[in-house]
């Protein structure tokens, strides 16, 4: 077991599935506990003071509701009673659903009102009495299903064998349905026998199953294979403690290949092999035997299936399946007879039976059940989405009969046992949706019902992409050309990503086509994300395999019976020659469009007739035979990006634009902007619109007016210099905000603060004062302001703020209604201006992010997310890195962007490469291309595939052999023409032509030496790209004479799939009002409010999610701040094991997570596991990007400290060194952060005895305090001690070294005055490091700091950018005073 002390207890504790919605198949899993079935409402605790479990109201029709998982009697996710009486509150029923800021302010202000309704639900203690095993009590819950008991048996270890029983009360058998409050006769202490009933073929087949489940469940071939979502997990591997003669010795030297300054890259310890990984084996084969089925003859005796095993001691034993059990029949392999073996052992769990005529096994499964309920149990349960792994080691094949079946049996949906044909996607997906949403308890069941159909959809879409792509399924068009074939499986429609029919000629053809599924994509996530009752999308799913863009689309109701012509009743089949309009989708796309800024416009169709749209024109409207009304291809949601776009030669843009290079013709016209800057654009042009008239206003002396209108608005009559400049600057577009703001990225506490938030408030309230008015009664100056006002904005209004767009104002082949008018031209200006706007001033607000490291990427994935949360595009790429080179502080940001262009450069490539292979000679292809990217080789050697190509014929009487040439035509070997040479001329050509961008270098080598790239990280980044596994072993890319890869190291190829991803919005309330409240100072209050939206979550999503385990780090880290270490790091210990499983072992997040957990296991004085936390973190960091980033000097500063603290000051100092000279790379040499790394080195010099240089260092430090804080600061101050203190100790040793040189007599060193630092500064320090203010002081305390902080934000208009270091000089300031106190 792993070295975290605190680690949750967890014997019998096996997640089990729980049934909340029996129509769609929800398997949900969660936790079993001895002493409670935790499903459902209820508020139980020992601990008054602890919160209770998600207590839940039922509405009025007490529909049942998925928890979180409960592990004895303690929140799997929280590893407490977390949640709190105030979500009942919020849970009661609404006459109307709240609106978003109304939702807010429920959360805000519901723990005033915590106590006004909270139910007790009765809870209660029953016995079991199971067969053959010991009774035992558990407590449930009134609101319970008798199904939670059955599952709980399924989980403990004495049980879990056993699958076919009922549950008997006084002789009558319990429904599986039914609540325990509706169980007559069911009280306390009642007991509740399990009664062992007869089998039938699927209970039989059900109950092999489950026990193959149960010996392979420690089999980690699941994860590494990306199947039954398995993904892997080494935390507790990494921790492990390892035997060692002394128990109060600290284990802390790190490996060689984490040391600083280490060049060489290893792969193997990215996935720590543990020995008890895979478990002990308990049978050598379990499968179903050739006698299957069983005779009619032997069906009237009661034979359902025959098994053949092979036991531990080569026992060979033919088994019959009966309905009253298992027993041993005398079959052969060769003869058949179906009477019991002699003696005969008759046994109703096939385990028991095993274990009577088998002692390895007894003993094995014995040891299997009690590591497999050791396990956490983020360990075990299944991830919403399959999470695939870039490398793996070597693994063995066995024999497994279900596998088999499962793969080559006609089982096309999800579940294995579901009643019924194949499951109806679009039916579910569409009934989900249509659930009732007024109060908590509704919503939570719908927002479950939707993510769990949708994870079922994108699994389901997946297995059958792939069977397309693998020629496993036939299509319904063929006698079509390959690359037109559609095809249908498992209800679900499947297209490829060609240009059929040269549908897509005119908009770059199969490049647009590629293009068009992840617009439309993104089409369908804003459209689901308006959610509009009435309105539906398809669900879709885009999956890239082997080259090949698939697009899996649910089916409209009745759309397969008519022609598309016929089918459409609004929008365009053609691209706007021929278009139709519908008044319920004029309805229905008007309110969308409301909240997607999508402007009604007219088009003319080809029979000269004006026709009103709500969206594109290529957005069809098909109403299915359910008479939904459905809408599909919107892949122009968003206006088109000019400057990706050949415009005519009447249509100029920007000349800021055209100094940058653009326009920049691109390989499609489909380049759309994202939705992330339609919306910061429109905020910062009603930011302008506001303040324009604002300062407006005040000159014509009219404040006074506004404030009897508005009642609380004070402001000048005259507007002041500074609101003049301000108006001008956003009178020319230099003005930006973010408004998107995504919940699991919010900081704990927000470094900065707007300065100009109140004049903002201010003048919101007195321009809104104006135009909410009736636009008649505006005295005509007034009128005449806001006219300016709109006009300098771009507004379509003449007299109030509408910025909206037309999707189709650059469209090709659409005709406009009035095409030299003022309307459209204004509409194409909007479009232009935010194009301009992305450039000029969302890509510079990025820049300055990385400059003051609130955006601090780590590699090519989180560079592209922080991308897109500022709104940019990847095909910016380009000019971001010609940006980034001008900046040295940036310089592992351009690294990392020059890699992320080059791996996407290479997957381009690469999917056209791929799709000329056979299958046969897939891996040869695959590991040859790799040679040509990365390989050193000059030449490298490919095979024509794998040996089966190379027949061998035996000659008789003759030794030598003779070998047939390859199968393979010369078409399918154009792969082979692929040499290093030609690929990277390949490589530099799509760089200029798709991202504008020139690269200056004639090979990979070249560009790994200039751009301070490793390969190791190119290796791990277009692996993860293009769904390529290799074997986990090192690679050598440097040998010249010999290549890098081989056949046999590519293991397997995985899709990549994009999809949709359901929110849980009442959560994401709960959790910006509880980031508000911390804001304010309010941590407790934040505390549990955040631990609401973690129970919401847990609700929504299950047990496991990404937003799950950002939940929980912040619930660590507050629980740390707030004193309580060791709440903090059991809570940050699931968030490590989370976020390995859904981001990823390597992920960034991933990485921050282990460094997180280091911080709180040494607060807890585990600091042995600290430092392998801590190692294992700067090894994946060093792995993701190498050695040349603020996060490693983050990490070393971490280390260093940890090492000092035990008293290991020359690695410490290696690692301090480190990090002081990556400090001042990428903060400059005067930061405060910088001072604090010359603190650190000065310190472990001094323990060493070399006073000289700690002087030197400390020097330093004391010259950046006085320059940045002053003489007179606590820290200045402080320095100045250490000074002396250093000068005095320096003085000594050199007088008595003289004296020893002099030759003195009695000369001796004198003893050292070195004091080896206490535990309690240590960690103050890695508090300041890491960030954090961890101060223990009262309300009134924080009370006067914050009127002390407001008052000075008041005075000041902000840092200056010299003065950013984390955050702001002024945190480090704060941070300084209160480490000091």
């Amino acid at each position: 077991m792993m070295a975290l002390e605190t680690t949750v207890a967890h014997d019998e504790n096996n997640l089990k599935p729980c049934k909340a919605d029996l129509r769609t198949g929800d398997d949900c899993r969660k936790s079993e506990n001895s002493n409670s079935v935790c499903n459902g409402v209820r508020s139980e605790s020992d601990d008054p003071d602890h919160k209770t479990d998600s207590g839940v109201l039922e509405d009025d029709r007490q529909t049942k509701l998925n928890v979180c998982p409960v592990v004895n009697g303690r929140n799997v996710v929280n590893g407490n009673f977390s949640g709190s009486e105030s979500l009942s509150n919020y849970a009661k029923e609404q006459s109307e659903e709240p609106s978003e800021k109304s939702k807010s302010k429920v959360a805000e202000d519901d723990l005033k009102d915590r106590d006004i309704l909270f139910v007790h639900d009765a809870g209660f203690t029953i016995k079991i009495v199971p067969p053959g095993v010991e009774p035992f009590e558990i407590q449930v819950n009134c609101m319970e299903l008798v199904q939670e008991i059955h599952q709980l048996l399924l989980d403990r270890e004495d049980t879990c064998h056993r699958t076919c029983f009922s549950l008997q009360l006084d002789g009558t058998t319990l429904d599986n349905f039914a609540e325990l409050k509706n169980v007559e006769g069911l009280k306390e202490r009642s007991v509740i026998k399990v009664v062992e009933e007869l089998y039938t073929v699927r209970e039989a087949r059900i109950h092999v199953r489950h026990v193959r489940d149960l010996l392979k469940s420690l089999d980690p071939n699941d994860a590494y294979n990306g199947v039954e979502c398995s993904s892997l997990s080494f935390l507790n591997t990494v921790t492990q403690e390892k035997k060692k003669f002394r128990t109060d010795s600290v284990d802390c030297t790190p490996p060689d290949f984490i040391m600083p300054n280490t060049t060489e890259r290893f792969l193997i310890p990215l996935q720590p092999q543990s020995k008890e990984q895979k478990g002990p084996q308990c049978l050598k084969v379990l499968t179903t035997n050739g006698w299957n089925p069983p005779p009619g003859i032997r069906k009237m005796h009661g034979d359902l299936l025959y098994l053949s095993i092979v036991t531990l001691e080569d026992k060979r034993l033919n088994v019959t399946a009966s309905t009253k059990g298992f027993f041993i029949n005398q079959s052969t392999d060769d003869e058949f007879n179906p009477k019991p073996a002699i003696p005969n052992h008759l046994c109703h769990s096939l385990v028991d039976l095993l274990s009577q005529i088998s002692p390895g096994f007894k003993r094995n499964f014995a040891l299997l059940q009690k590591k497999r309920t050791q396990r956490h149990p983020f360990e075990r349960v299944a991830t919403p989405y399959q999470v695939y792994s870039w490398i793996a080691p070597p693994a063995e094949h066995s024999i497994d009969a279900i596998r088999s079946e499962d793969a080559f049996s006609s089982k096309l949906g999800y579940e294995e046992h579901i009643p019924g044909q194949t499951r109806d996607w679009n039916e579910e997906l569409q009934t989900t949706r249509e659930l009732p949403r007024k109060t908590l308890p509704e919503r939570l069941l719908r927002e479950r019902a939707i993510f769990k159909v949708h994870s079922d959809f994108v699994s389901a879409a997946t297995r059958g992409a792939m069977a397309v792509i693998d020629g496993n399924v036939m299509a319904i068009n063929p006698g079509e050309e390959a690359k037109m074939q559609m095809f249908i499986w498992n209800n679900i429609f499947f297209s490829l990503g060609f240009d059929v029919r040269n549908h897509y000629k005119e908009l770059g053809g199969d490049a647009a086509a590629f293009a068009a599924p992840r617009n439309d994509l993104q089409g369908v996530r804003v459209y689901s994300a308006v959610d509009l009752e009435g309105l539906y999308t398809l669900g879709t799913v885009v999956i890239d395999y082997r080259g090949f863009r698939v697009t899996a689309q649910s089916i409209i109701p009745g759309i397969l019976e008519r022609e598309q012509e016929q089918s459409v009743v609004y929008g365009s089949i053609d691209f706007g020659k021929t278009i139709v309009t519908h008044p319920k989708y004029l309805e229905l796309l008007g309110k969308a469009g409301v909240q997607l800024k999508i402007l009604p416009h007219k088009a003319v169709n080809d029979k000269s007739e004006e026709i009103e749209l709500c969206s594109s024109v290529e957005c069809k409207g098909i109403i299915g035979n359910d008479g939904r009304h459905y809408i599909l291809d919107l892949l122009r949601t968003f206006p088109p990006d000019v400057n990706f776009l050949k415009l005519d030669e009447s249509e100029t843009i920007s000349e800021k634009t055209k100094v940058l290079g653009f326009p920049i013709e691109h390989k499609h016209k489909l380049c759309c902007l994202r939705q992330e800057l339609v919306d910061a654009f429109i905020e910062a042009r009603y930011m302008m619109f506001i303040k324009f008239a604002a300062a407006q206003l005040q000159s014509l002396g009219i404040a006074k007016q506004v404030k009897d209108v508005n009642g609380s608005v004070e402001m000048e009559n005259s507007p002041s210099e500074e609101t003049k400049e301000t108006t001008a600057a956003l009178c020319n577009g230099h003005h930006s905000s973010d408004s998107n703001t995504d919940f699991t990225k919010v900081p704990v506490v927000k470094a900065e603060c707007e300065s100009n938030v109140l004049e903002t408030d201010k003048a919101k309230k007195m321009v809104e004062s104006i135009t909410d008015g009736d636009e008649n009664s505006l005295e005509d100056s007034t009128k005449e302001i806001v006219r300016k006002a709109a006009f300098t904005v771009g507004s379509l209004k003449e007299f109030e703020f509408d910025i909206r767009f037309n999707p189709d104002v650059y469209s090709p082949d659409v005709l406009h209604a009035n095409p030299d008018g003022e309307r459209l031209k204004k509409e194409r200006q909007l479009v232009k201006d935010a194009a301009e706007f992305l450039v000029i001033v969302q890509i510079p607000s990025f820049l300055r992010d990385c400059l003051d490291h609130s955006a601090s990427p780590l590699d090519g994935a989180t560079l592209s997310e922080a991308m897109h949360n500022r709104g940019i595009n990847i095909r910016y790429l380009g000019k971001i890195a010609e940006m980034l080179s001008k900046v040295p502080q940036l310089e592992y940001v351009y690294s990392i962007a020059v890699a992320e262009l080059i791996t996407r450069c290479a997957k381009h490539l690469f999917t056209t490469y791929l799709q000329g292979v056979e299958m046969m000679s897939l891996s040869a292809a695959i590991s040859h291309f790799l040679n040509c990217l990365l390989s050193s080789c000059s030449v490298p050697h490919y095979s024509n595939g794998s040996d089966e190509l190379n027949i061998k014929i035996a000659k008789k009487n003759k030794n030598k052999r003779r070998i047939r040439s390859g199968v393979l035509s010369s078409q399918d070997n154009e792969w082979t023409n692929t040499a290093p040479k030609s690929l990277w001329t390949n490589i530099s050509a799509e760089l200029k032509t798709y991202y504008g961008w020139t690269i200056e270098s004639e090979t990979i080598d070249t560009a790994i030496a200039k751009y301070s790239l490793q390969k190791i990280s190119l290796l791990r980044s277009f692996c993860m790209k293009v769904g390529v596994q290799i074997l986990l072993r090192e690679y050598c890319f440097d040998n010249r004479h010999k290549q890098t890869f081989f056949e046999e190291d590519i293991i397997n190829i995985f899709p990549i799939v994009k999809h949709i991803n359901p929110r849980a919005t009442d959560a994401y309330h709960f959790y910006t009002t509880g980031q508000t409240k911390i804001q304010q100072g309010y941590l407790k209050d934040g505390y549990e409010l955040i631990s609401e939206a973690l129970n919401l979550l847990n609700n929504v999503y299950g047990a496991m999610h990404p937003e799950i385990a950002q939940c929980l780090r912040m619930l660590a880290r507050l629980n740390y701040i707030m004193g309580d270490h060791a709440e903090a790091m059991s809570y940050q210990q699931k968030a490590v094991l989370m976020s390995e499983r859904v981001n990823g072992i390597d992920h960034p997040y991933t990485i921050t997570e282990y460094t997180h957990l280091a911080l709180y296991c040494f607060a807890n004085s585990q600091i042995s596991t600290a430092l392998k936390l801590l190692y294992r973190a700067r090894y994946l960091a060093i792995v993701v990007c190498g050695e040349n980033h603020p996060e490693i000097a983050l990490l070393d500063s971490n280390i260093g400290l940890v090492l000092h603290a035990v008293g290991e000051y020359d690695l410490s100092l290696r690692f301090l060194e480190k990090a002081l000279g990556l400090n001042i790379k990428y903060y400059g040499a005067k930061s405060l952060k910088v001072a604090v790394s010359y603190h650190l080195v000065a310190r472990a010099q001094s323990c060493m005895g070399d006073f000289r240089s700690a002087l030197q260092n400390e020097k330093e430090t004391y010259g950046i305090y006085k320059q940045q804080l002053g003489e007179e600061h606590e820290k200045t101050k402080e320095s100045s001690e250490c000074l002396r203190h250093l000068t005095q100790q320096a003085v000594i040793l050199q007088k008595k070294m003289n004296e020893i040189y002099t030759g003195k007599l009695g000369g001796s060193f004198p003893p050292l005055q070195i004091q080896p630092p206490t535990m309690g500064s240590v960690l103050d320090m890695l508090n300041i490091i890491n960030g954090i203010l961890f101060v223990q002081i009262s309300q009134q305390d924080i009370e006067t700091f914050r009127a002390e902080f407001e008052r000075s934000q008041k005075k000041s208009d902000g840092a200056t950018k010299d003065d950013i270091d984390e955050g702001t000089s002024k945190r480090d300031v704060e941070e300084a005073d209160w480490a000091s106190r």
